[in-house]
């Protein structure tokens, strides 16, 4: 789920997480790939930003986490805006969750 913030090159983005594995996910990496989008909705570049998952997350269980995702403000100008589309959980070995 996304909400806008009150800074166009920033908004807020609601993750849940489901771990299915057999064991606790300790520490990992969620990647988010922001796009910019143009006044005519054309799609003018992707940005990438990294933050931690919201570890511990036992086997089976669910986390749900808010994270404030920004761009550089430069990036969208007036008329601009940002969509948050592309969300990537690792875990701390490098598996896809």
């Amino acid at each position: 789920m996304r909400t806008p913030t009150d800074r166009r090159w920033c908004e807020r983005v609601t993750v849940e997480f489901r771990n299915t594995g057999g064991s606790p996910v300790r520490s990992g990496t969620v990647t988010f790939g922001t796009h910019i989008i143009g006044a005519l909705g054309v799609d003018w570049a992707t940005i990438t930003s990294a933050r931690p998952l919201p570890a511990p997350i036992p086997a089976g269980a669910t986390k749900r986490e808010t994270y404030t995702v920004c761009v550089d403000a430069w990036r969208v100008p007036l008329g601009m805006h940002i969509d948050t589309r592309d969300v990537t959980a690792t875990d701390a070995h490098g598996t896809r969750r």
